[in-house]
């Protein structure tokens, strides 16, 4: 039995198609393979990037959940104060995966310059602020520092600044509407970084400035803020992890995950799960119709083979294994290629940023590009095992054979 698989594995060979009437389908098939690995890996990559990249957006700005007065929950800025004195503040011990909390305060305002003026949020942060979640957006200047005393340092988006012509150094007037006068209160800041998220919808409103003059505006105590910002070690469990966290604040206090509070944003995110299942689908089954063909046109081709095998004494299931093991070498090949020119693109897109985006529509500025070795293993072990599985049913068609009616064949 050695040398019959020795015999047929030699006379099927992908080697020996070259000159073959089956060499043109043998090609398509590899090819189609190919196509269908590239596709599913630009699904996964990008798929997964897009939804990664603005989530990371948004809770940069937001934290992954927001506690807060319930008087505060519908509205942008902070009405209500709220104690800093709180259980779950600096350390939220109580629930495990929470990496850290912060206070804030936001408070809408305009700007004024010489000849323009703009509606904006200024959002206070304190000394624990975490830099590093908007550090990637830094595209001039420096980040502030309110360690130390008060001081006037703002970060300003890039979008606000080229519409308001301002520059890093630059000082600008800054009016807050305040309840109790009719007045506005007028404060003067001093632009040290500029940032550029891609995301419009904070662009156009957010700078950062130091919690203390939201506090004094607010006419709040020290230790008032408006509202604690909770970030999480996995975004997968954010649902989970926000129903603990309301369990574990005070009755008067409110809670919310950005993906509620951003409802319909991350409803189109998940419709990007859709599309990569349907992706999927649609490419195995092309792979797989394209090798099925493969496989009749090889079992059709080597009919003679087939049956002098079998007058030989070579039983219906060895005969289907050679077909089938050379089946899933043709597919090796598709993968291999399929491979090489899929993450090669990828990693062009991922460290070249060659294909912009419309951040108006998309809310980044490029193609984003998420490679893991977890999807790439599923796609190439999920198009291998699924394929393999289709063709079991066309190579029944061997224990049809007659050796003597194959011995004739032509």
């Amino acid at each position: 039995m050695n040398f019959e698989y020795f015999v047929v594995k030699r006379l099927i060979s992908a080697k020996k198609y070259k000159s073959s009437i089956s060499a043109p389908i043998i090609k398509i098939a590899i090819t189609a393979i190919a196509i269908g690995v590239i596709m599913m890996l630009v699904s996964f990559a990008t798929g997964l990037g897009l939804q990664e990249k603005i989530r990371d957006k948004i809770s940069a700005f937001n934290g992954h959940i927001n506690i807060s007065s319930y008087d505060n929950n519908s509205s942008k800025v902070s009405l209500i104060p709220v104690s800093k004195n709180q259980d779950f503040y600096p350390e939220f011990n109580t629930v495990e995966g929470i990496e850290h909390v912060q206070a804030v305060a936001t408070k809408f305002a305009v700007i004024r310059t010489e000849t323009d003026f703009e509606g904006i949020i200024v959002k206070g942060v304190g000394p624990e602020y975490r830099w590093e979640y908007l550090e990637e957006y830094l595209v001039k200047g420096e980040l502030p520092d309110y360690s130390g005393n008060l001081n006037d340092e703002v970060l300003i988006s890039d979008y606000l600044a080229r519409r308001l012509d301002l520059e890093v150094g630059d000082r600008m007037n800054t009016f807050f509407l305040r309840e109790d006068s009719e007045r506005p209160v007028q404060r003067g800041f001093l632009i040290t970084g500029i940032y550029d998220s891609g995301f419009q919808e904070f662009d156009e409103l957010y700078i950062l400035a130091d919690l203390r003059h939201i506090q004094r505006i607010n006419r709040w105590e020290d230790g008032e803020v408006g509202n604690f910002e909770v970030f999480i070690s996995n975004f997968d469990e954010l649902d989970k992890k926000g129903n603990e966290v309301y369990e574990n604040t005070g009755s008067f206090l409110d809670t919310q995950t950005i993906s509620q509070k951003y409802y319909s944003i991350f409803e189109w995110l998940s419709l990007f799960d859709f599309n990569i299942a349907l992706i999927l689908g649609i490419m195995i089954l092309v792979a797989g119709i394209n090798m099925i063909t493969a496989l009749l046109v090889l079992i059709l081709e080597r009919t003679q083979m087939i049956g002098i095998l079998k007058a030989l004494g070579a039983n219906d299931w060895s005969i289907r294994k050679v077909f089938l093991y050379n089946a899933a070498y043709l597919i090796l090949l598709g993968l291999f290629w399929g491979n090489l020119i899929g993450i090669g693109l990828l990693a062009v897109q991922k460290y070249f940023k060659l294909i912009p985006l419309d951040p108006r529509t998309y809310y980044v500025n490029e193609v984003p590009i998420y490679l893991n070795w977890d999807y790439i293993f599923f796609v190439n072990m999920g198009t291998l095992l699924l394929c393999m599985l289709m063709l079991l049913i066309p190579s029944v068609i061997i224990s049809r054979i007659s050796p003597v009616k194959a011995i004739k064949f032509d």
